[in-house]
């Protein structure tokens, strides 16, 4: 960051010192920040890297991945981008879109490729926790009850149009997103590993909907809206539609999830410097303390601000980012190019932004032109 700019984490009001820290690894302030220096000094502290047969295996898996993903799914990179990040930082992903934009076959797609259980929840309003998460039954034979476990215990888990279900059994899903385990009666049952939720919501219709707690959306770490696709895209889908094509049950295994956890193990592990988590601290400060940083046309658009979830949904995303770009460390790119799925959740707008049709994407980016690229 230059030395002109003002750190949104001070303030103009600001009276505290600037604190002396070490020099973080890497270039000179003004260069990108790279891969750091591997440290030889007895008790050090510093993560290993990735080394270039670790990336070479992560690049693999992942194109592998890829390529399974787009024989079925036509013209979502986005989406394709978005689940996969969610799949290494171990995270869920909530969609928003239409119906009939591929939502379900992706999900389901995504359970194949890595050779895992997939469930999918219809939800309604008639939905009751029970359905989600399992229940005991009584067995008449034995005289006791027997454990039935819900459709939750799976790896991919599809909770589609989630607005739908009330919000007690919204509620059911929070300790299995946040504690990966269920509690049915005195007992508690751990979620297979991987774990990862994919909630839709259809944003045009609202009769017969409960507006998800923003507290519930926040343990969302991406959301993605998923946009109509292009017309060569779905010309590609007739094709595919006409020749056979679509008539294969499942995308084939192209992993195990034993191999998903490694390379979740290998996202945790991707080097990102030390101004880059203070540039991600600062972004997400800006967006708690508008009126410091953005001027008034945009700070009156925002109600509140993002917790310190986003922070950490910020470096857990631009690690996975920098993954898939076969990288062992991340850039600025890596960041900004989550911004939007990281941020337009987690920022609660006025009454009069929504009155104005101002986009969440517009304030997330007025909140990164206000803050220097380090």
């Amino acid at each position: 960051m230059t030395q002109a700019a003002q750190s949104p984490l001070e303030g103009p009001t600001s009276k505290a010192p600037a604190s002396k820290e070490p020099a973080p690894a890497g270039p000179a302030p003004d260069g990108p920040p790279t891969a750091p220096r591997r440290t030889d000094a007895a008790g050090a502290s510093a993560r290993r890297t990735l080394d270039s047969a670790e990336l070479a295996r992560a690049t693999e898996l992942l194109g592998a991945m890829t390529r399974a993903f787009e024989r079925r799914v036509v013209g979502q990179d986005r989406l394709l981008t978005a689940l996969q990040v969610a799949l290494m930082s171990g995270g869920h992903v909530l969609l928003e879109s239409v119906p009939g934009l591929a939502k379900t076959l992706a999900a389901s797609t995504l359970a194949s490729t890595i050779d895992g259980s997939f469930s999918r929840i219809q939800c309604t309003p008639d939905l009751l926790p029970f359905d989600i998460i399992g229940t005991q039954i009584y067995d008449a034979r034995t005289g006791g009850f027997t454990t039935q476990l819900g459709p939750v215990h799976a790896n991919i888990v599809l909770l589609d149009e989630v607005n739908r279900s009330s919000a007690k059994t919204q509620s059911a899903m929070l300790e299995a997103m946040q504690e990966r385990q269920t509690t049915i009666g005195d007992t508690s049952y751990p979620l297979p590993d991987p774990f990862m939720v994919l909630a839709t919501q259809n944003p045009i219709e609202e009769e017969g909907t409960y507006v998800l707690p923003h507290a519930q959306m926040d343990r969302f770490l991406l959301k993605e809206v998923i946009d109509y696709p292009s017309a060569d895209a779905e010309l590609e889908v007739l094709d595919r539609l006409d020749d056979g094509r679509l008539d294969a049950p499942s995308a084939p295994p192209v992993m195990t999830t034993d191999q998903v956890l490694e390379l979740q193990a290998l996202t945790r592990r991707v080097y990102i410097d030390e101004r880059l988590k203070r540039y991600i601290v600062e972004v997400v400060n800006v967006t708690r303390d508008a009126p410091h940083f953005l001027g008034s046309d945009i700070a009156r658009y925002i109600d509140y601000g993002s917790s310190p979830r986003g922070s950490l949904a910020f470096l857990e995303a631009a690690k996975a980012g920098a993954l898939l770009a076969g990288r062992d460390h991340v850039l600025p790119e890596d960041i900004k190019a989550m911004r939007h799925p990281v941020l337009r959740h987690r920022i609660v707008l006025t009454f009069e932004a929504i009155a104005e049709q101002v986009h969440p994407e517009t304030i997330i980016d007025a909140v990164f032109d206000a803050v220097p690229t380090p």
